[in-house]
């Protein structure tokens, strides 16, 4: 398993200057490969290869107007290029509905002043990392590095970050060696929410930090001190500097918060199972605040990749399974709730707390999935619907009123009914 590792780097001010030379090129690269592919098919003519591509980056190097894409190292330019190419080929197969997910947009023009600045070294331009803990790239120097722990192996490539805080990132990717963690005897099932931000099926109660609540107050203030200055000074540019800043502070507590829940729960159960929520639907709503701090899709991304990382079971349960409506204990599903309706009781006496019940739920879909050993999906058993679910048709009760020669029985069954047609919507009632 190829894994990430990021550490905070600290160029002096030229190499911030050759870093920032390379952003620039990488840019420049990138927006020429796009703009010959769209000037390409205007034109009517074939879709550009990619090594036709790699070819022109190296023939502009030769002219004047780009005689300055030297000074960097040619393997930024071609990676620039690599992931031209990747974007080109993710929309290609979204268009023709092999790639699952949401629609991919085609490729866009990079811009000098996106919030992110990226380049990426391979082993092809021999970087490397020093005895002395520094990083020697390309036509940039030996950059200090705040080792936070070790490679677990030599890296493939190193990507260099500049955020829109000003800081810079080194991410090494490395072959991950971790061996699986022993047998543990639990599972557990794990409802997400916004009052506590995880319920377990074993009772556990988190509570949810909400970093970005925490912090409104502070961040209105900078933004407030934002919008007063005149735009394009260089006043403004240190105060948008101030506002990301705060706002990477936040992403970074709730990133280590997660962090360390994942690991946990990793560390001591065999198998999670989890609910499959639709956050970008929940994000429209009027809880949408609330949903981003709370940050439910990259905490089970976590969860997902760690499982995986050390032996362990994880899946998630369907979106539509009902597992708030229905009873743990004798599985009826019963009417929609309200969000301020936090305990409820069931017809078979029963009484449940909203969230522990569902997480109980959870766990046993998530169990009834795993278990099934040809991949087919397992749906619950069949239950009693309730009286306001049982109708499909809205005019269902009012057809009945009209059957033709029939009697129905008291418990009997409904024989030769004939309800009366209704009216198609072409024709006037």
């Amino acid at each position: 398993m190829q894994l990430r590792y990021n550490y905070r780097v600290y160029p002096d001010a030229s190499q911030r200057d050759a870093l920032a030379r390379s952003f620039g090129c990488a840019r420049v690269v990138f927006n020429d490969g796009l703009r010959a592919r769209q000037q390409a098919r205007l034109e009517g003519l074939p879709y550009l290869s990619d090594a036709e591509l790699s070819k022109r980056v190296t023939a502009a190097k030769l002219t004047p107007q780009r005689a300055w894409l030297g000074e960097v190292s040619s393997v930024v330019l071609q990676q620039a290029l690599a992931d031209l190419n990747v974007a080109y080929r993710n929309f290609f197969v979204s268009l023709s509905g092999k790639r699952k997910g949401r629609r991919v947009a085609p490729p866009r023009f990079r811009s000098r002043k996106d919030n992110r600045q990226a380049i990426r070294f391979t082993k092809n331009a021999r970087f490397r990392v020093l005895d002395n803990g520094l990083l020697r790239l390309p036509k940039v120097g030996d950059v200090e590095v705040r080792w936070s722990r070790n490679l677990p192996s030599d890296p493939s490539s190193v990507t260099v970050i500049r955020d829109a805080a000003g800081r810079y990132f080194a991410s090494f990717v490395v072959q991950s060696t971790d061996e699986p963690l022993p047998v543990a005897d639990s599972e557990i099932g794990i409802d997400l929410g916004l009052t506590h931000f995880a319920v377990f099926s074993d009772g556990t109660k988190v509570a949810a930090p909400k970093f970005l609540r925490r912090a409104a107050r502070k961040l209105k203030r900078l933004q407030q001190d934002l919008s007063r200055k005149q735009r394009g000074s260089q006043n403004r540019k240190k105060a948008v500097v101030k506002v990301a800043r705060a706002h990477a502070r936040v992403a970074d507590t709730r990133r280590d918060w997660q962090h360390k829940l994942s690991t946990a729960i990793i560390r001591d159960n065999q198998a999670v199972f989890v609910e499959d929520l639709c956050v970008v639907g929940l994000g429209r709503t009027r809880l949408a605040k609330s949903v981003h701090d709370a940050g439910w899709a990259s905490f089970t991304a976590m969860l997902e990749y760690k499982a995986a990382r050390y032996g362990r079971t994880f899946a998630r349960v369907d979106r539509f399974f009902p597992s708030t409506r229905m009873c743990s204990d004798c599985g009826r599903i019963n009417d929609k709730m309200a969000l301020n309706v936090r305990t409820w009781k069931c017809p078979c006496g029963s009484t449940h707390d909203r969230d522990a019940n569902a997480a109980i739920n959870v766990l046993a879909a998530g169990r009834a999935e795993s278990l099934n050993d040809r991949g087919a999906r397992i749906r619950p058993p069949a239950m009693v619907a309730p009286r306001g679910e049982a109708v499909i048709h809205p005019d269902a009760a009012r057809s009945t009123r009209s059957l033709e020669g029939t009697s129905v029985p008291d418990g009997g069954e409904i024989v030769n009914v004939k309800p009366t047609p209704s009216p198609s919507r072409h024709e006037t009632p």
